[in-house]
């Protein structure tokens, strides 16, 4: 009895696996299926997007001219580098490449954290001058302005009069929603990728074992993904 239980197999192999490609593809589909389940998740916050732009349209066009491209197109490359990054680091755990897998992880980190810093600025901004969801909509200061500025720029019909779209509330509450969402799992990457940085410098990867970090990778690909769509349907298209 003790011999049916005895370890059969490299230290990383789980008991309840026979070989580890069967490890492997295991954690792969059950990788695949939780990223299926965060795609379901924010494709009923897409189809919250499109519905209420479909009523309001005067309001997102408005919108999206209230929020700084710049920042945006900034925070977009930021992630596109970081999932570069990303792969490289699986790249190496794969030769086993130690010291460059971390030097990988590292970066992406460092990139993950630079897009909540240029997040952080733009949401303070956005909370001073009262452009949030709701009935804490409420432009003050130098989000009269803007406000004005936005409208103009919507219209393209003369001079601001003083009014705007009543559902500017709405855009703010899914853009506040989807972005805060989305950084939400920025930050869980983080830690993650973190803690694949400790796992790795006590040496647990080698290049017959690196299959968390490359689970990490594929869920920091599916944060890169969905920014992506982010950008454009908030930032670009009035």
């Amino acid at each position: 009895m003790a011999d049916a239980h005895a370890h059969h197999g490299p230290d990383y192999l789980e008991h309840h696996f026979e070989t580890p490609l069967q490890q492997f593809d295991a954690a792969k589909l059950g990788m695949w299926i939780f990223l299926a389940q965060e795609i379901l998740f924010f494709s009923g916050l897409f189809v919250a997007y499109f519905i209420f732009r479909s009523w309001y349209p005067e309001a997102f066009s408005v919108g999206s001219h209230l929020l700084d491209w710049k920042m945006g197109a900034i925070n977009t490359v930021v992630l596109l580098f970081s999932s570069f990054t990303a792969a490289m680091a699986v790249r190496s755990s794969q030769l086993g490449e130690t010291k460059k897998t971390t030097a990988f992880l590292a970066v992406t980190v460092v990139c993950a954290l630079g897009f909540m810093v240029v997040k952080y600025f733009e949401y303070t901004h956005k909370i001073h001058v009262g452009l949030l969801p709701g009935s804490l909509f409420n432009p003050q200061g130098e989000g009269v302005e803007e406000l004005r500025a936005a409208v103009e720029a919507a219209y393209a019909s003369g001079p601001f009069e003083g009014t705007y779209p009543y559902h500017l509330r709405s855009f703010f509450g899914i853009y506040f929603v989807m972005t805060g969402l989305h950084g939400l799992h920025v930050l869980i990457g983080i830690g993650v990728i973190l803690w694949m940085i400790v796992r790795n410098q006590k040496g647990a990867f080698t290049k017959d074992y690196n299959t968390p970090v490359d689970m990490t990778a594929l869920y920091w690909h599916l944060v890169d993904l969905i920014w992506i769509y982010l950008f454009p349907l908030l930032y670009l298209i009035d």
